[in-house]
């Protein structure tokens, strides 16, 4: 921290960086800084928070490799900040860049945590029932704004179960343009019918068009999409009910 800070402002950032250690499994980087001063701090208030991150891991396998993060002016408990947590009032507003390497990506997604949270989706294809089961999931960012998917999904249908893989080429929707689908190709499987695949767009353009998705007390809002070579960077609004002990973990 600064030399130029308040002792009350090294004395709460200090305390929320252990507290948030705490609740990693690791992490190369962690910085907090409160902006505050006494005066407020007994009135209840702060400025606000920006968190800066590296090399971050929660859940053994899943690993943010920078995330920033700024909240807006705050309402604090005085009592729990003079003992060094900051406890929210009322939920508070933050912008955050994150940052999410292939690499770690792909870790994730072979991870248990996430596997055990990927959905099965039911497609009403012309009056009957059509299931999808991920199996498996693998990305590629290649660069040029583009994301390769390489999967493996339980093909429902008609009483009858079959696997499908496929490998498909996107662009994810930005602040300038529409999310978009160059290519999608069934490398396993048979195939699927042209009534299917219009079925299987018409879903995932409502969840590409989702306005907001929540993880525990935390609503975020994804502002804008940036791809590089080997790396998604992500723009984030997000609203967050306490900081840090347990959203900034969950993060």
């Amino acid at each position: 921290m600064p030399d130029e800070h308040r002792l009350e402002e090294q004395f709460l950032s200090q305390e929320a960086e252990r507290r948030i250690s705490e609740k990693l499994d690791d992490a190369e980087k962690i910085e907090i800084d409160v902006q505050t001063d006494l005066l407020k701090i007994v009135q209840g208030q702060a400025d606000g928070v920006s968190v800066t991150g590296q090399g971050l891991i929660i859940q053994e396998d899943i690993r943010v490799q920078e995330i920033k993060l700024q909240t807006e002016n705050i309402s604090i408990n005085p009592l729990s900040a003079i003992f060094g947590q900051i406890e929210l009032n009322e939920p508070v507003n933050a912008i955050a860049q994150i940052i999410l390497t292939e690499v770690d990506m792909n870790r994730a997604l072979a991870s248990d945590f996430v596997s055990s949270q990927m959905q099965s989706y039911d497609l009403d294809v012309d009056g009957r029932i059509v299931s999808f089961e991920a199996q498996k999931i693998e990305i590629f960012l290649p660069g040029d704004g583009k994301i390769e998917c390489r999967g493996r999904v339980l093909l429902k249908e008609n009483g009858n179960t079959r696997p499908l893989a496929y490998t498909a080429i996107a662009r994810p929707r930005t602040h300038s343009q529409p999310a978009m689908l160059e290519s999608f190709n069934c490398t396993e499987g048979g195939g699927i019918s042209i009534e299917v695949v219009t079925a299987l767009m018409h879903k995932a353009k409502e969840l590409m068009n989702v306005p907001y998705f929540k993880w525990e007390d935390m609503v975020f809002h994804i502002k804008d999409i940036k791809i590089e070579t080997g790396s998604l960077v992500l723009l984030v609004e997000t609203q967050m009910r306490q900081i840090p002990s347990s959203e900034i973990s969950s993060l």
